[in-house]
């Protein structure tokens, strides 16, 4: 059976069970096992309303199939738009279940899918965007990374894990793709002049994070397939199954101890190697074809009347020089990570017009790759004209956060509207600090959709209880970061009212002005001072002695209404 045919029969079957589940023949929770299956997950507050994550395979993403998503968000979403994920897929909101399987031949007939975005498997296979075009790479790690993708995508091993596992790769010196948070991190490494890699294994975030262990120096082009299949064996084989809190494969390897763990995995690999009849990897180093598309000799270098400071700081943040000559990566900023149909369909035209190709990232932004040096200034006109031509990409004023209890079932606070009030504070009280080579991540649970446990200033929403009523927190957390094969989680500060967190940041920032050394990180200087003399300065905000009397706390930061504690299992859980 052919690929389409694969996908419209999943689809028909979907279909088939969502009028059993209208007509009460259907289990609910036997449908909720299907569905997640098919990244379709319940809503906050919507009984016949879904979110539906859309799988951007590797980040890689065409004109045609943003045009789809404008399209199916045009069609499908009472908003009009979309969420960009810090694992480089997408989040549509209140997709009605009748309209489901309509949604999903819309995605199948552009080349995107949301088959294993969510429930017990391999997720979306993550890859840094820079790949093919990082000045440092030693190889372009694309085609293995979609050879994995591709290998692992429907196959039976992966449909029921003990739990979700996450698979990142990396071919840069700096570490995009964070391999270290994830279940398996794989980094391209030659050997002499054979490509190979490091994996690392057993990482992950959530309430309890763990970083990712190396399995062995350097593992061979042939032998990441069956490496990577020989760590799902194991962790198939002997994972938890009965306690959802401790079923991730970091929880394994805490049980089994890494080098049994290791010796485990080792042992698994030549007998995948002999039960795999022509099964080793072997890619031919062939990138995808990302030439720029071809400009009139006519055509003038630069748009006239743009703001030369304007330009100026903007290219300093978001372009980068590619190893190909006379080309840039320019990094489009997606505030929050809410991009609206229209804005998909301009990007699109955007993309034929002036880049080769474009990528999602992890800090929800989107990639546009070889662009002509003279056609930057067209790129930042026209990314203008569609409200994407923010500058300070990666940096401080670029925050992370995840959808929260605008939808999630988890989410105890809004994180959209704590990372609004910390974009006003850019413009106005820390407009000096915008383009800081800091982060902020903020997730509305411990969870860490938000990733805020490798910021060097996270966030996590939580309630703490003042009398009969129940008062929306933040925990602050600073220090954390990455690097390959490294993890520094953040170490919790203090937990404050969440309409405080804005001046926390605010005072965090301007003590850190004070009493920073020349080119000292904040990670560093945050270890150096260490958390008392960061506590004292920020004590008065995490106090709650006078709170009862001062109904505004009352009210989480972005919100109108009184806070209401709704949280309860989400379906990230299952």
């Amino acid at each position: 059976m052919r690929d389409g045919a694969v996908v419209e029969a999943e689809i028909r079957h979907l279909e088939r069970q969502i009028e059993r589940l209208d007509r009460r023949e259907l289990d609910p929770e036997l449908f909720k096992k299907l569905r997640l299956q098919y990244g379709i997950y319940s809503m906050r507050r919507s009984p016949t309303g879904y979110m539906v994550r859309v799988k951007v395979r590797l980040g890689i993403i065409t004109p045609e199939q943003l045009e789809a998503l404008a399209a199916i968000c045009e069609t499908f979403t009472p908003s009009r738009s979309a969420h960009l994920t810090t694992r480089q897929a997408v989040q549509l909101y209140g997709i009605e279940r009748r309209e489901v399987p309509t949604l999903l031949r819309r995605l199948a007939a552009a080349g995107l899918t949301t088959r294993e975005a969510s429930g017990n498997v391999v997720r979306n296979v993550t890859l840094c965007p820079f790949a093919g075009v990082s000045a440092d790479e030693p190889f372009d790690i694309t085609p293995y990374a979609q050879a994995v993708s591709d290998y692992l995508l429907r196959n039976p091993l992966t449909q029921m894990l003990p739990r979700k596992v996450k698979i990142a790769f990396e071919g840069c010196a700096i570490d995009h793709a964070r391999t270290p948070i994830h279940d398996l991190g794989v980094v391209a490494a030659l050997q002499g002049d054979q490509p190979g890699f490091r994996i690392y294994a057993g990482g992950g975030l959530g309430p309890v994070p763990r970083m990712a262990q190396l399995v062995e120096p350097w593992t061979s082009a042939e032998y990441l397939l069956p490496t990577i299949e020989a760590i799902l064996r194991v962790f198939d084989r002997f994972g938890e199954r009965r306690n959802r809190a401790r079923a991730r494969l970091k929880f394994l390897v805490e049980q089994l101890g890494w080098e049994e763990f290791r010796k485990r995995v080792l042992e698994e690999r030549p007998v995948v190697w002999a039960t795999q009849s022509g099964y080793s990897l072997t890619v031919a180093p062939q990138p995808l074809d990302e030439s720029p598309p071809k400009v009139s000799a006519a055509a003038p270098t630069a748009p006239r009347g743009l703001n030369a400071m304007m330009v100026e700081r903007w290219a300093g943040t978001n372009v980068i020089p590619q190893k190909q000559q006379g080309l840039h990566s320019v990094l489009i900023r997606v505030p929050l990570g809410d991009v609206t149909a229209a804005q998909l369909r301009g990007l699109a035209a955007l993309m034929r017009r002036y880049a080769g190709g474009a990528r999602f990232t992890n800090e929800q932004n989107i990639l546009l790759r070889s662009v002509l040096e003279g056609m930057l200034g067209f790129v930042y006109e026209e990314a203008g004209r569609l409200g994407l031509a923010e500058a300070g990409a990666g940096r401080l004023v670029d925050i992370t956060r995840c959808p929260g209890a605008d939808t999630c079932l988890s989410a105890v606070t809004h994180p959209r509207g704590l990372a609004e009030a910390l974009e006003q504070l850019f413009h106005n009280g820390l407009s000096p600090w915008a383009d800081a080579t800091l982060s902020i991540k903020i997730s509305g649970c411990p969870n860490s959709c938000g990733h805020h446990h490798i910021a060097d200033l996270g966030f996590f929403g939580m309630s703490v209880k003042v009398g009969a009523r129940h008062l929306p927190c933040y925990q602050m957390l600073v220090g954390g970061c990455t690097a390959e094969g490294q993890a520094t989680f953040g170490t919790r500060l203090l937990r404050l009212p969440a309409r405080r967190a804005p001046e926390a940041v605010k005072r965090l920032m301007n003590v850190y002005q004070e009493q920073k050394q020349p080119d000292e990180r904040f990670a560093a200087f945050a270890d150096r001072v260490g958390l008392e003399s960061l506590e004292r300065a920020l004590a008065d905000l995490a106090d709650l002695t006078e709170a009862a009397s001062q109904p505004e706390l009352f009210i989480d930061v972005g919100d109108t209404d009184p806070f209401i504690l709704e949280a309860g299992k989400g379906e990230c859980a299952e």
